[in-house]
């Protein structure tokens, strides 16, 4: 039986241009760390909707603590931000801790 983490992809400097902007799906990146709040808050719905969305969406995290220079290239400066990339570009964000219906809102702006 696999968890909700099992829809999810580590994000790192690394491998962002391959896994985000090479992308021929969707990408909703939460870009989160180990000690904030908001953060955990919101990570069971980034889950839930990693795992409604599957084959449509890709969905991953990114430690800010452990990526930095990426968080700071995309002017990430407040936890959580969710960005959806669409075709290498970024399509949406939403920075703070939101009620789900809204993060599937900035999700099916992308699906189109």
């Amino acid at each position: 039986m696999s968890t909700g983490h099992a829809n999810l992809l580590e994000i790192t400097g690394a491998n962002f241009e391959k896994e985000v902007l090479q992308s021929a799906l969707p990408v909703l990146v939460d870009f989160t760390a180990a000690w904030c709040p908001p953060c955990r808050a919101i990570a069971p719905h980034v889950e839930a909707i990693a795992a409604a969305h599957e084959g449509r969406l890709r969905v991953g995290t990114c430690d800010v603590d452990a990526h930095g220079k990426l968080s700071a290239k995309l002017d990430v400066r407040a936890m959580p931000t969710l960005m959806v990339f669409k075709n290498g570009q970024v399509v949406g964000q939403i920075v703070g801790a939101v009620p789900r219906a809204k993060i599937e809102a900035l999700v099916a702006r992308a699906e189109v």
